[in-house]
């Protein structure tokens, strides 16, 4: 057997110690979750028990305030954008496949909100309301702030996704007779399929955990985000650690669920591409 090469445990080393600074404070946020009822906001853990959930799902409980109409509000939210970002990007990504003048200027101002600090973006939009005269509420000019941060990053996955999109595909049902919306429904769609649900996923993400670009066109009301960063100065019961642990794992969930079917997918469209034709 050969001998691995010192550098490989070097590296290995390196790579431990950034997954103990990645995940390490997770991890402190999860054990601390499960504080027993006498338990405080740090070590050494006062027993183990899950009565910090329990007050979480308990009306009136200590330390939850408005949690849970701010994760409805926040799932509302989410679910409109991650449809328009899936939306749009898959119209843009098929607009860009033929070149048009001014091309490049649209696609950079679209993404140019990536590299704009978020807090910039949201007072920006809400001088604008304010110009104008428009009260901003949850509807229309949250998820527009939202999606100035989600939707730059579906157009890239889309982008990416249909540049290495074979056209002969295209071509072939071209010459069979097949109408632009055939080609669109029956050949792109179903070929691009696992990214548009990666972009719902991305969208969907995104929208949950934004609160700089959106806190300042909510209008009413709080997002979840919003509700925690309200809640943790005055934090006094492990409660709040509770409500990340859940938040994690309903987000890890969501990844892997989408990881589960886009590779389902992802298998099938090679088993049909690679099926004997008759």
């Amino acid at each position: 057997m050969r001998r691995r090469p010192l550098s490989f445990y070097v590296l290995s080393a390196v790579f431990a110690l950034f997954l103990a600074f990645l995940y390490g404070p997770m991890a402190c946020v999860y054990l601390l979750s499960f504080q027993g009822p006498e338990g405080g906001m740090s070590f050494p853990m006062r027993g183990f028990s899950t009565v910090w959930f329990e007050t979480l799902f308990t009306a009136g409980g200590r330390g939850v305030g408005d949690l849970h109409s701010s994760f409805w509000r926040s799932m509302r939210m989410c679910l409109i954008v991650a449809g328009l970002t899936a939306l749009i990007s898959v119209a843009a990504g098929v607009s860009f496949r033929r070149k048009y003048p001014g091309a490049n200027f649209v696609f950079y101002s679209a993404i140019i909100s990536m590299v704009v600090p978020g807090i910039f973006v949201g007072f920006g939009i809400a001088l604008t309301l304010n110009f104008l005269g428009v009260r901003p509420d949850w509807w229309y000019s949250g998820i527009g702030a939202q999606l100035t941060w989600s939707l730059p990053f579906g157009l890239l996955i889309m982008f990416i996704i249909l540049g290495r999109f074979d056209p002969s595909f295209e071509e072939a049902a071209t010459d069979l007779g097949a109408t632009p919306r055939q080609r669109f429904q029956y050949i792109i769609l179903p070929l691009i399929l696992p990214g548009v649900i990666g972009i719902l996923m991305a969208g969907f993400t995104s929208s949950y955990e934004e609160a700089a670009r959106a806190g300042l066109n909510i209008g009413t009301g709080n997002t979840m985000p919003m509700e925690l960063v309200g809640l943790l100065g005055a934090a006094t019961t492990p409660v709040m650690f509770a409500v990340g642990t859940l938040t994690t794992l309903f987000m890890f969930t969501i990844v892997i669920a989408t990881l589960i079917i886009v590779g389902g997918l992802a298998k099938r469209r090679q088993l049909k591409l690679s099926a004997p034709r008759p």
